[in-house]
């Protein structure tokens, strides 16, 4: 299947001569709106049906990249291929999960699948579950040596139901001295309390769902971790997961507590201090069952390059995410969950600025465009071009990460996530004077996104990575215009259908952003520099080994 590339792109292929990338630099590039708009429309669409990876839609949307990618002139990345397999098993867990407690005042307590609860299982089985097995509120689920935290100590969890607060306690308590403050570190990720929950021998982890602390409300969670999921194949298929993992709503925990004697308020101070111990639920035990359906396919990360003149085997890499949530189960009058904010933004970014420099022609050192697959899965796609990247890791000297760039005007500051973390933020403020903008710290950084997106994957291996968003001073409306817009979308539109493109939407703010991120990607192709991770940063010491290397 052939899917037409964007009008605009036939336009620039033209004037940088029929789809074969010019030898020599012309003026400096630049994206236009036109170009971004252009592939946003397209990829927002109905007709890619939400970019569901392993979908007619993920067949769809690797189409349209790699056929843009060649008309470009751009050099596949994988060989002869754009495409790099990422082998996935989807497992679909059957409405008809169950959740129970039992052993409190009122008897046994069955939960609504989707109203109070959600559970799933990641091992690769068509069947799990558990019985009667006690419930221990675990406080944040942490094991964190660095900080002296362990909110495991004292207790084994064989055959147990961890029960666990999302987040970490510098965020409830705002104490810059506890973890990170107010600003989640990576132990307030779900992603880590499963994992730690099943390094602990647990049966089962439960996470009591809380809007502020977890960034986003329960239909979130809803519309997430219902119908089909996606995870990495694994040769042992995730045996050593726990066999149920879930949420469950703060009323019901709060019920939960209740039953035990306890009050859920109290716990949860209780668990802000350092020293908390593990707390059984008074005799409280949790069953649980669910059915899966599996199925074992592979999605794809499409990969580019233009090759540099002098300097080819040292990369600056472009990197967004394509995928999304596909179709809604059910018969609601929109069923598509389209993307566009996240991440249709990021990936026709990505287009939009492998034009600009396809037309340019060839920098000192390659540039290289990456769309990663399944991000909304857990980052699985870009985990994956980690362990396996198709150039060096050593020598990619700087990763840019597009990934929900908001729709808006202009702003008089750019947002970093993660901001101060590396020397990637000198060239960016440096683009931002031209631009009459200031880089500012991003405004939630208890959100934790620093953590939720592909950069995050790279940064562990040592690629010094910059992850921006648009501002929040918007220079028409102010600062707290700007701040009650990206509230509002995070409550009504983030993973719901109406996360939609139409015509009338402004993108010169995210077009502004494009242009600071392609000014700073030529800058550092063609000055020799590796800017490094600041020193004291997690991901120093990796850099400095990596580049140390033979």
């Amino acid at each position: 299947m052939r899917i037409c590339f964007a009008p605009i792109l036939a336009m620039t292929l033209l004037a940088a001569g029929c789809g074969t990338v010019a030898q020599q630099p012309a003026a400096a590039p630049v994206v236009t709106e036109d170009s971004f708009r252009a592939h946003l429309a397209q990829l927002a669409s109905d007709e890619f049906e939400g970019r569901k990876p392993t979908t007619r839609g993920e067949e769809r949307t690797i189409a349209y990249l790699s056929e843009n990618f060649e008309h470009l002139g751009l050099k596949p990345a994988n060989g002869t291929s754009y495409l790099q397999d990422v082998p996935l098993v989807e497992l679909t867990a059957a409405s008809d999960a169950s959740l129970e407690f039992d052993g409190g005042k009122s008897g046994r307590k069955a939960l609504r699948y989707g109203d109070d609860m959600v559970i799933w299982t990641k091992r690769v089985v068509q069947q799990s579950g558990i019985a009667d097995s006690p419930l221990v509120f675990v406080g944040y689920g942490i094991v964190a040596p660095e900080y002296g935290w362990n909110d495991y100590q004292g207790i084994d969890m064989r055959g147990k139901t961890a029960v666990i607060l999302i987040n970490d306690p510098g965020f409830a308590t705002s104490d810059p001295k506890l973890f990170n403050g107010r600003a989640m570190t990576y132990y307030g990720r779900w992603v880590y309390k499963y994992e730690e929950a099943a390094r602990q021998g647990a049966a089962a982890a439960i996470i009591i769902h809380d809007t502020e602390p977890a960034a986003y409300p329960w239909q979130t969670v809803v519309t997430s971790w219902t119908g089909p999921q996606l995870d990495m194949q694994s040769a042992d298929g995730n045996a050593g997961r726990v066999a149920v993992e879930g949420w469950i709503q703060k009323p019901i925990a709060s019920a939960l507590f209740a039953e035990a004697g306890l009050d859920l308020d109290q716990a949860m101070l209780a668990a802000r201090t350092k020293g908390f111990r593990p707390t059984p639920l008074a005799g409280l035990t949790a069953s649980a069952q669910l059915r899966n359906a599996i199925r074992r396919a592979n999605s794809h990360n499409v990969a580019a390059i233009l090759p540099g003149r002098s300097r080819p085997n040292e990369y600056i890499m472009y990197m967004a995410h394509w995928d999304h949530l596909g179709r809604m189960l059910g018969g609601q009058p929109d069923t598509i969950f389209n993307g566009a904010i996240d991440n249709a933004t990021g990936t026709a970014g990505l287009l939009a600025i492998a034009e600009a420099l396809a037309a340019a022609g060839a920098q000192e050192r390659s540039i290289m465009f990456v769309s990663v697959t399944a991000e909304e899965s857990g980052l699985l796609g870009s985990a994956y071009y980690a362990a396996n990247p198709l150039v060096p890791l050593r020598d990619t000297v700087a990763v840019f990460n597009m990934d929900a760039m908001h729709f808006g005007g202009r702003t008089r500051d750019v947002t970093v996530v993660g901001y101060g973390a590396s020397e990637l933020d000198d060239y960016l403020k440096r683009a931002a004077v031209r631009q009459d903008r200031i880089v500012e710290p991003e405004p939630t950084p208890e959100k934790g996104f620093y953590y939720r997106s592909d950069h995050f994957n790279m940064a562990k291996k040592g690629v010094p990575a910059l992850y921006i968003k648009l501002g929040i001073d918007d220079r028409e409306h102010g600062r707290d215009w700007g701040r009650e817009q990206l509230e509002k979308f995070t409550a009504t539109c983030y993973h719901q259908t109406c996360d939609n493109y139409s015509p009338d939407v402004r993108l010169d703010g995210s077009t502004e952003d494009l242009n600071l991120l392609l000014s700073i990607g030529r800058e550092i192709a063609n000055d020799g520099q590796y800017p490094n991770w600041r020193a004291g940063n997690e991901f120093r010491a990796i850099r400095d080994r990596s580049r140390a290397e033979d």
